[in-house]
């Protein structure tokens, strides 16, 4: 009987370690992500908080799904839960930017972007995200500058050569400086179908 009782007991410790943890919804959720199952990515970090509430990047990886998923105010809830519990968490920062941006809040994406460069001043992408931001509010000097920034920390980063084309042909009238920029993007990245057309266009004037 007492053996009985012990395998039991063994069994049941079994099976409550095998139970799949609030981390391995998390990271079952990032690959899904990844591999663009937005709503299955949505499942797994539904669980994951429902498993740990206090867990900030669960909350980053669901707010991430609802941009992707287009439900954008969602996201934001979502990201300003994960900045309550992490305030220093740069990633929520940038995808409540992304998010706000997308809702046309262009200021307050302005302001996460700028917060999460506070936290980490390395990220080329917030440099480049925030120049768009920039250009919308009829701020190109200040886009320019973003993206400038951008490439000395990325020089490879094909899109903040493209953005800051499009900023110097549209907002400054630039042309020359704009296709110097379309011809770096292309060289980075050969298969850059917008820059072609955009550094054609460019030549055109």
């Amino acid at each position: 009987m007492k053996n009985s009782l012990l395998i039991l007991s063994f069994l049941s410790l079994l099976l409550v370690n095998c139970s799949p943890s609030s981390s391995d919804y998390y990271f079952s959720g990032e690959k899904k992500i990844e591999s663009k199952r937005y709503k299955d990515a949505l499942a797994d970090f539904n669980k994951a908080i429902e498993l740990d509430p206090q867990s900030a990047w669960a909350y980053v990886g669901r707010g991430l799904s609802k941009i992707n998923l287009n439900d954008f105010k969602g996201a934001i809830e979502d990201l300003t839960k994960a900045i309550e519990i992490d305030p220093e968490l740069a990633e929520a920062y940038q995808d409540r930017g992304i998010a706000k941006r997308n809702l046309k809040d262009y200021k307050g994406a302005i302001a996460d972007y700028t917060k999460a460069i506070e936290i980490n001043p390395q990220n080329a992408a917030v440099y480049d995200a925030r120049g768009t931001s920039k250009d919308m509010m009829s701020d190109p000097e200040g886009a320019i500058a973003d993206y400038t920034l951008a490439i000395e920390i990325s020089p490879q980063f094909a899109a903040a050569y493209y953005n800051r084309g499009i900023t110097k042909s549209n907002s400054l009238n630039d042309y020359e400086g704009a296709i110097a920029d379309y011809t770096k993007a292309i060289e980075i990245n050969p298969q850059y179908a917008a820059a072609y057309c955009n550094r054609g266009l460019g030549k055109k004037i």
